[in-house]
């Protein structure tokens, strides 16, 4: 599986509840209200654990956490 469903997967389930909705992979899911800054530290976590990366403090951005695609990109980066 590639990192953007894994990220999709796991946003669905604990983010929002387990609802099948749909998630547009360049949807802003801030401004969308799907995750919020705790929701944040729950996905940096989550990358850390299952794409085994440290994700340092200067790297929680928007630009990096703000979508599923910006998300995907940056766990692509970092491997």
């Amino acid at each position: 599986m590639n990192a953007s469903v894994v990220l999709k997967e796991y946003i669905r389930e604990e983010l929002m509840n387990g609802s099948n909705g749909e998630l547009d992979e360049s949807e802003n899911l801030l401004a969308a209200g799907i995750i919020d800054s705790l929701g944040i530290l729950r996905l940096v976590s989550f990358v850390e654990e299952k794409f085994g990366i440290e994700v340092p403090d200067e790297d929680v951005t928007i630009d990096n956490f703000q979508s599923v695609k910006s998300m995907s990109d940056y766990v692509a980066s970092q491997s």
